[in-house]
């Protein structure tokens, strides 16, 4: 099995299926995470770390803010400025963010905080933040009370980002004030390639020898084969409940 750094390290490789099968995140809980800093007269500073290919960094654009798109993985980026134009991107980590001092009024992060070292990300973010700014944790999580959803988590495994959220969430450090949360649910309506690639682009899968990626996806394609139906243009589908938790904290 894959040291966490490598899996940490690993989505480039599979960018595309990254793109194509993970799902894009909630406007209302984007704009809950920067409510506490909107500011009249001036759009937000908002930097997105562990950007990837700009799941979150495109909804961030949609309200209005200016953004910078940092990630440890060029080729992740480079699919960023391919689907989400004009934002400036930069090779970093929310440990050592290539960032002046009070930068950024927001700082976000989707999927990605459960990679960094809390209490390392922590003293970096209140270093970027103007004081007041916001530190904004997100993640899209299935719904696990659903039976197929369970039934794909038994074939693919749960994430160490599922199993932190069960644990309490996540921790913040002390210049910072008290962690708020709020949850979103709904339902992703996904088609047979689209579920491969969402599988295919998690990290245990994407560091897997041959023969057990290979097993994972074809096990998860029967599933979908099982449990799908067809929408109104005839094309299999799955709906696939969902729950966003946003998390925020005010730099003090």
């Amino acid at each position: 099995m894959a040291s966490r750094e490598e899996m940490s390290l690993s989505f480039g490789a599979a960018a595309s299926a990254y793109e194509s099968g993970r799902p894009d995140y909630p406007r209302e809980a984007v704009e809950w995470m920067l409510a506490p800093v909107r500011v009249d007269g001036r759009a937000l500073r908002v930097a997105d770390v562990g950007a990837g290919t700009g799941k979150l960094t495109r909804t961030i654009v949609e309200t209005g803010a200016d953004v910078v798109a940092i990630d440890p993985d060029a080729g992740m980026l480079a699919s960023l400025r391919e689907h989400v134009h004009g934002v400036p991107t930069f090779v970093g980590t929310a440990e050592r963010m290539p960032l002046p001092d009070a930068a950024v009024d927001a700082l976000l992060l989707g999927q990605a905080w459960h990679w960094v070292d809390a209490d390392a990300a922590s003293t970096e973010a209140a270093r970027v933040l103007r004081v007041g700014g916001i530190l904004g944790l997100v993640w899209n999580i299935r719904d696990e009370s659903d039976p197929w959803i369970r039934s794909l988590t038994a074939i693919m495994h749960a994430s160490s980002a599922e199993q932190m959220i069960a644990d309490g969430g996540p921790t913040v450090g002390t210049t910072f004030g008290p962690v708020e949360t709020r949850s979103w649910s709904w339902t992703r309506t996904i088609g047979r390639a689209a579920l491969l690639d969402m599988v295919a682009s998690r990290s245990y899968v994407i560091t897997a020898e041959d023969a057990d990626r290979a097993r994972i996806l074809r096990e998860v394609g029967e599933l979908f084969d099982a449990g799908s139906r067809p929408n109104g243009d005839g094309v299999a589908v799955v709906d696939m409940p969902y729950r966003t938790d946003a998390f925020r904290a005010v730099r003090r």
